[in-house]
């Protein structure tokens, strides 16, 4: 059985970080969601060995998913997953503003094209399917974006692909 817990501290320097995922949004104040079939889900995925920092990772993935150019990506939380009880790991979570937006493209890990859909971000948790703890996580990007990229909180567009 799967365990996740979310901090919003780093994660412990013994605990391995193996996945970084992404809020991203656009700079009228929605966020963004990659489309999957009928999931929604972040921009993201693992740490390969040329990444710097989860950082790098998370715009090295999000350029692969979904060709979208992103600005710094700050530090939002860590999920703990504990699988089985005896494999732990970090899956990083962090924000960054979409600074640009290039034609769709097929993921180069995997030939799949995903949509790609900015909305409301008080929507996201519920979109995202994740229970509380992803409404928590998407509500403390929301905040988060606000804050250190000044964005809109109203009058915003409505939801619509890109």
């Amino acid at each position: 059985m799967v365990r996740l817990r979310w901090y919003r501290a780093a994660p412990p320097p013994d605990l391995p970080v193996r996945q970084v995922h992404g809020f991203l949004f656009a700079p009228d104040g929605r966020a963004f969601l990659r489309v999957d079939g009928a999931r929604h889900g972040l921009p993201g995925g693992k740490r390969e060995l040329e990444d710097a920092d989860p950082a790098a990772t998370l715009r090295r993935e999000t350029w692969e998913e979904v060709t979208l150019e992103i600005g710094a990506p700050r530090y939002l939380g860590y999920q703990l997953v504990v699988d089985g009880g005896t494999h732990r790991y970090a899956q990083v979570r962090m924000v960054a503003l979409i600074t640009r937006i290039h034609p769709v493209a097929p993921d180069l890990d995997n030939g799949r094209t995903y949509r790609r859909l900015l909305v409301d971000p008080r929507r996201v948790g519920d979109l995202l399917g994740w229970g509380r703890r992803g409404s928590r996580q998407a509500a403390a990007a929301r905040q988060r974006a606000v804050v250190e990229f000044a964005l809109p909180t109203l009058d915003l567009p409505p939801d619509g692909e890109v």
